[in-house]
């Protein structure tokens, strides 16, 4: 399987190019050098717990079937690491590994964590831990060089698009999960429970997907600008909306597809085109915004749609269509004697009157 597959449309544009990037190989090799990956390893590895046949043997047997589900050829290291606050990571440039903490462990339970175990092989498969650790490599740098003037705008700009590309490579990861759990409650459990905590028995999924619409619906246009600041330092999209994102996807013809192995292979990898995904990516967020409920998405596709209406007219004038026909006159349309409506005898008098006085 290849991980276009289930990548979202707006993550796999880049994921295209940076595939068919020439030289990117040496880049890679630099940035290996640079970013103390060894170290991480070394990290995990003498302060974690490391997932095998051994430790945490139902996490392993999770790993092992996600990769085999995916076609993850190269099974990565797994370890879970001592952390009250629920999260997990997949993170390396040579070789990924993924992290979990203990506080996500003990918070889902079995079909959730298998979802979000998926979740991370999928950033695996994709690549998208080669993005992250440099996300993490230049945050890191942007506030060693903030005294350099214009040095942090310069990095901070580039981590801004970063920020936005992980955010769509997020939605991409939790399509992977849903196919290999294969369970869209325990999927949306799971991202509930990111929100709201061990409580499962207080929270009801449908209700989440409700407040989902609620927040993607706003309420005026300094709803949705806040909406847009509050986003943009964020790597991860808000719970609600990716649960929202993943129930949509689990009822479209695609997934269908792929649960019925219709799939691209990774084979055909290098036969894609950039400008393919690029006008998917396109399509994707023009029915995006047909379809959008945020109140300055619906402003701006109306000035559009108004911008595109006025385009029309002044084309239709310049071609002279929207010109009167000779032997007419605008205002009206030619009677048989030539004269408009408005002109001929008597069309000037009130509805029901008889002949003028005198007549």
């Amino acid at each position: 399987m290849s991980s276009r597959a289930y990548e979202h449309p707006a993550d796999r544009p880049a994921l295209v190019s940076l595939r068919k990037l020439t030289g990117f190989e040496t880049v890679f090799k630099v940035l290996s050098g640079m970013i103390p990956e060894r170290s991480l390893r070394l990290l995990f590895l003498s302060d974690s717990v490391r997932v095998d046949e051994n430790q945490f043997v139902h996490l392993h047997h999770m790993l092992v079937d996600a990769c085999e589900i995916l076609d993850l050829e190269r099974v990565p290291p797994f370890y879970v690491t001592q952390d009250p606050q629920p999260n997990a990571m997949c993170i390396g440039l040579d070789q990924p590994i993924i992290v979990v903490t203990t506080g996500l462990v003990q918070l889902l339970d079995e079909e959730e964590m298998r979802a979000v175990i998926g979740h991370e092989v999928g950033h695996a498969l994709s690549g998208h831990a080669v993005y992250r650790t440099i996300l993490l490599f230049l945050t890191s740098m942007a506030v060693r060089v903030a005294w350099i003037p214009l040095g942090n705008i310069a990095i901070m700009a580039i981590v801004s698009a970063l920020r936005e590309w992980f955010r769509k490579s997020e939605l991409s990861a939790d399509r992977a999960g849903l196919l290999v759990g294969q369970d869209l409650d325990a999927s949306l459990r799971g991202l509930m429970k990111l929100a709201g905590g061990n409580n499962l028995h207080q929270m009801n999924v449908d209700a989440f997907l409700k407040q989902a619409e609620e927040y993607e619906r706003g309420g005026d246009v300094r709803d949705s600008v806040l909406k847009i600041l509050t986003v943009m330092p964020r790597t991860h999209p808000f719970a609600a909306v990716r649960a929202a994102e993943l129930n949509r996807w689990a009822q479209t013809r695609d997934y269908q597809r792929l649960c019925h192995g219709h799939y691209p292979r990774r084979g055909d990898d290098q036969e894609s085109r950039i400008t393919d995904s690029v006008k998917e990516s396109a399509a994707h967020y023009a029915g995006a915004a047909r379809n959008s409920k945020d109140p300055l998405m619906r402003l701006v596709t109306d000035v559009a749609s108004g911008a595109g209406e006025f385009g029309g007219k002044l084309r239709d004038f310049a071609r002279g269509t929207g010109r009167p026909r000779p032997g007419e006159q605008r205002g009206g349309s030619a009677g048989k004697d030539g004269r408009r409506d408005g002109d001929r005898p008597g069309s000037d008098r009130p509805e029901g009157e008889g002949p003028a006085a005198g007549s």
